[in-house]
């Protein structure tokens, strides 16, 4: 496949909230840690900070990446959605994934992605974490794509967790109140992590 070929066949075969909504989302993180078997438990080497929040998670995320760079660290940035280019969500050090990175990503998980069945998120954030790994990276921002507890980037152990201004959104999967959403943005918090609000 070329790039548009693996893109057709992700946006075809892998559920995506933006077309199907809550139906595309898969609880736990079986999924996910399945995936990330397969690539040798990418997300179990790096360093990251994880970013959670419903409004100004996607500034932080860039900023903080910015700021990382600037300082002279290898930075990756993990981000959802994207605005004209898939590649827009796998960064390193402002650079996107390459187009060939993707299609041979996608090629050598084609049988996992059949067995496994992930979600178009789940396959991106293994996507991020396997990438990140290959480039040898000093720090990852990685931003939530949804919520918090139940999200697929929480199954990483971060340096630091951050967590921006609290809103309603997705009332219908995180909860009527803002306590209740705030309590799934707040499952990124770790035993020993630092968190800044």
């Amino acid at each position: 496949m070329n790039y548009q070929q693996t893109l057709d066949y992700m946006y075809a075969r892998l559920p995506m909230f933006s077309k199907i909504g809550g139906q595309a989302i898969k609880n736990g993180f079986t999924n996910i840690i399945a995936l990330s078997e397969v690539l040798g438990n990418p997300h179990q080497k790096g360093k990251f900070v994880h970013v959670a929040g419903t409004n100004g998670k996607g500034s932080v995320s860039h900023m903080l990446a910015s700021v990382l760079q600037s300082a002279g660290y290898k930075t990756g940035l993990y981000t959802s959605p994207h605005l004209k280019d898939f590649r827009e969500r796998i960064r390193v050090n402002g650079e996107m994934i390459g187009e060939q990175e993707v299609v041979d990503f996608v090629e050598q998980m084609q049988p996992e992605i059949e067995r496994i069945q992930p979600s178009f998120f789940e396959l991106t954030v293994a996507m991020a974490f396997d990438h990140f790994t290959k480039q040898n990276i000093d720090i990852a921002i990685i931003e939530t794509g949804l919520g918090g507890r139940l999200d697929s980037t929480n199954i990483i152990q971060p340096l630091l967790s951050v967590i921006t201004n609290i809103g309603y959104d997705h009332v219908q999967i995180l909860g009527n109140t803002l306590e209740e959403i705030a309590a799934e943005k707040a499952g990124i918090i770790k035993p020993g992590v630092p968190v800044v609000r």
